[in-house]
């Protein structure tokens, strides 16, 4: 049995271009895992293996690989920065156990670090920051320190100080050993030397070491009286100290330097074994029921104990489908049986592989704490739990966000068609943000996801990776209706012609709901005029019927169904004729319900240089934008702001013609808000043209 207490499964997470993926490389080569580093601008880097992520030279689908350091194995994540991609960041938080969160020297906290962190923080994942780029012009590892504690509200433990900054950046001072590391400019990672600290910056290491210590000692009550008496902890109690502080949140270690140039990395590295936790430390995952209730159960990580796992992610390669899989307790055998909690369908693992990116090495088993794929799964998805058959459990399942997007997608031709729809279901089962589905009307194909470079990428990858043509309608925004009166209302279903009658009657009241809260039923029914059993068949009418809203056809939110009193009959009332009922009674009344439309507001977070801000903050404005903040930094302003969805296509190519190509920009969901009339008019003329032309 390998040690678990040696694993550290660690993901890669910052914004986009911060250097991520360069930071892997260089943590592949200097782990001998590769022995030419690829570059992310030339698209040879090796975790970037999507002819997509080559060229545009960013990370779309976090990629697998091990690799070994100081005697410890590391499973390594490297996940997109890009905000349509977080679904990847998010899911691969949840299996692990430890981050490197990259910041960009220059850049600082920029938006997605922000997302990527809040995502962490609700994963409780243990993390190290790496400010990466400190080479670049503008670079300031102070500044980006004293950001981290402004603007992501984290305590950074400072490990590293730059030596030089900019051009003259050339290594890094070690606190704790007060020890230079001083690189030579050949670019290779090994050609090091240790030195004493430069003496122009003894000053600044002692203040910096002083508060390292400082704050490392409040974990450990021994270590703190001894402090105070004026005794220096020694090194090995400092490192305790600091390794317990980081796996309690308490602060995060801080390292500085440049993957590009080769410099820094080897302590990021030295980090990870020595501060961020293994398996054993992290909490235990909780088992839940099929109802999705906690059972008080927890996965403890064990190789003897029934087996539990996570599949946290589906990649299709030409070898067939590949499930990744975090293993929590027990262990996995090739030709064992595993069931499948969230279909009850057992499963025989055929082949379980090591992923390195796209290369793989085969493994005859794998165990608690291992992160392995296995090959040709058939009917496990995103989020499922995998466990021993005997003992039948399920890990808390995932929950993703709906997509705000959507365009419909036609083949070019009849034999297109049905390469289309094995494609699409293939990328759906990859993807849990992305969603297709087939408009009953039209019968187009819509593609739905989180944004428009999201479904860029998902068309790209339907001509290139599945050789299937299509064509492309404009983008459609997920509107949603509610309403704001509320209505009390009678409605009676009753047919009598041949065979047995139906018979029902309600009386009921909709009203609007709290924001977020959905379609909401209850009963007050006494007496008996509704009998109980036919309580569930009018909550099923209407929470059918809201999927159609009663102005555009959108699906209907937010709003509460109290059933008051009603009628029946002792032969023809079934449960049938009561969901038939409240079928009719919601087209009755919603309309006069003084039905409204909603849009989605996006979180808009708009990087501009200083002399654009009045052009950005005038187009947003244009655009139904509601400012929310202004944010001075060194390189230029943040504007935040709110602003509809359906004002925001193709904002990044105005953007970019303002900026003179240098404003940045990144969109989430926030809210639904609802449309001012002059919009929900011509939203309501399309929809109600689009029914006539079908």
């Amino acid at each position: 049995m390998t040690d678990i207490s040696r694993y550290r499964n660690i993901g890669i997470f910052a914004h986009v271009d911060a250097g991520k993926t360069t930071t892997t490389e260089r943590i592949l080569k200097l782990t001998g895992k590769i022995h030419k580093i690829g570059e992310v601008h030339d698209g040879a880097a090796t975790t970037d293996f999507m002819e997509q992520e080559q060229e545009r030279g960013i990370t779309i689908q976090s990629a697998a690989t091990t690799c070994f350091w100081n005697d410890h194995r590391l499973n390594i994540i490297d996940t997109p920065g890009h905000v349509d991609f977080t679904i990847e960041v998010y899911r691969s938080l949840k299996v692990l156990d430890g981050g490197v969160g990259v910041f960009c020297g220059s850049g600082g906290v920029e938006p997605q670090s922000e997302t990527n962190w809040r995502y962490a923080n609700d994963s409780r994942v243990s993390r190290i920051i790496y400010v990466n780029k400190l080479d670049r012009m503008g670079a300031d590892f102070y500044r980006v320190v004293k950001q981290v504690e402004d603007v992501l509200g984290a305590v950074p433990l400072v490990m590293t100080l730059p030596i030089g900054i900019e051009d003259d950046f050339s290594g890094v001072v070690d606190l704790l050993t007060r020890k230079a590391w001083v690189w030579d400019n050949s670019g290779d990672p090994m050609n090091y030397t240790l030195e004493d600290v430069p003496a122009d910056m003894v000053d600044l290491v002692e203040e910096w070491r002083e508060k390292l210590i400082e704050t490392a000692v409040e974990q450990d009550d021994d270590a703190m009286e001894k402090y105070l008496d004026g005794e220096e902890p020694d090194l090995e109690t400092l490192k305790t100290c600091i390794r317990k502080g980081t796996i309690d949140l308490a602060f995060f270690p801080t390292f500085c330097g440049s993957s590009f140039k080769n410099k820094g990395v080897q302590n990021v590295l030295d980090a990870v074994v020595d501060y961020l936790p293994n398996p054993y430390e992290v909490p235990a995952q909780p088992e839940v029921d099929m109802e999705g209730n906690e059972t008080g159960k927890l996965a403890i990580v064990d190789p003897q104990k029934p087996l539990r796992a996570l599949a946290f992610k589906i990649m299709d390669d030409r070898y067939g489908a590949l499930t990744f899989t975090r293993i929590y307790s027990g262990s996995l055998g090739k030709g064992t049986t595993v069931l499948n909690t969230f279909t009850g369908k057992t499963e025989r693992i055929g082949r379980i592989v090591e992923m390195h990116a796209d290369s793989r090495e085969e493994l005859d088993t794998a165990q608690a704490g291992d992160i392995v794929a296995i090959v040709g799964m058939k009917n496990v998805q995103t989020g499922h739990t995998l466990c021993d058959p005997k003992a039948p459990a399920t890990l808390e399942p995932m929950v993703f966000p709906d997509p705000v997007i959507s365009i419909a997608v036609s083949p070019k031709d009849k034999a297109a068609s049905e390469k289309m729809g094995l494609a699409l279901s293939k990328m759906v089962q990859e993807d849990p943000s992305f969603h297709v589905e087939t408009d009953e009307e039209s019968g187009e194909t819509i593609i739905k996801g989180m944004g428009e470079l999201h479904l860029d990428i998902k068309v790209d990858i339907l001509r290139r990776t599945h050789s299937v043509e299509v064509e492309v309608g404009k983008p459609q925004v997920a509107y949603r209706e509610t309403i704001t009166k509320r209505i009390e209302d009678v409605y009676t279903h009753k047919k009598q012609t041949g065979g047995s009658g139906q018979f029902a009657k309600i009386d009921y009241v909709i009203e609007p709901g709290e924001p977020g809260d959905g379609f909401v039923f209850e009963s007050k029914v006494t007496g008996g005029n509704v009998p109980r059993e036919f309580w569930p068949a009018v909550q099923k009418g209407f929470a059918q019927s809201l999927e159609q809203g009663v102005l555009a056809g959108y699906p209907c939110l937010d709003f509460k169904v109290v059933l008051m009193d009603g009628g029946f009959h002792a032969v023809d009332s079934s449960a049938v004729a009561f969901e038939i009922a409240s079928k009719a009674a919601y087209r009755q009344s919603m309309p006069k319900a003084g039905p409204q439309l909603l849009e989605p507001i996006m979180k808009i977070d708009v990087f501009t240089p200083e002399d654009h801000v009045g052009d950005v903050i005038g187009d947003l404005n244009r655009r139904r934008g509601m400012i929310k903040a202004q944010e001075a930094g060194v390189s230029g302003v943040r504007v935040k702001a709110d602003a509809p969805l359906s004002e925001m296509f193709g904002y990044i190519g105005d953007l970019r013609t303002m900026t003179s190509g240098r404003g940045q920009f990144s969109m989430e969901f926030s809210h639904y808000a609802p449309c001012p009339a002059n919009v929900a008019e011509v939203v309501i003329a399309q929809a109600a043209e689009l029914k006539k032309a079908s």
